[in-house]
């Protein structure tokens, strides 16, 4: 996966994607873990948005939905732990 840069939105915005992905117990330091060094990529069943796997620094394995803003920059939309392959 190719990028340079990860938009992410301020902490407090109770709308944002960095609060969202709080909610599912992750910091922005798990998602780019696994944004950075992803195990599997793929596109969601779900949304039809680009997604990838991997582990996170404490061996959590989660899924990392993402907008291609465009060819230099993505957006998280989401992230949350699943099942291991």
């Amino acid at each position: 996966m190719q990028f340079l840069h990860i938009i992410w939105d301020m902490e407090d915005d109770p709308e944002g994607n960095v609060q969202h992905i709080a909610e599912h117990g992750l910091t922005i330091a798990h998602v780019e873990t696994v944004l950075y060094h992803p195990y599997r990529e793929g596109i969601s069943k779900t949304t039809g948005q680009p997604v990838v796997w991997g582990y996170t620094l404490v061996d959590e394995y989660i899924m990392v939905v993402y907008d291609r803003i465009d060819p230099d920059t993505i957006r998280v939309i989401t992230a949350f732990e699943v099942p291991e392959p």
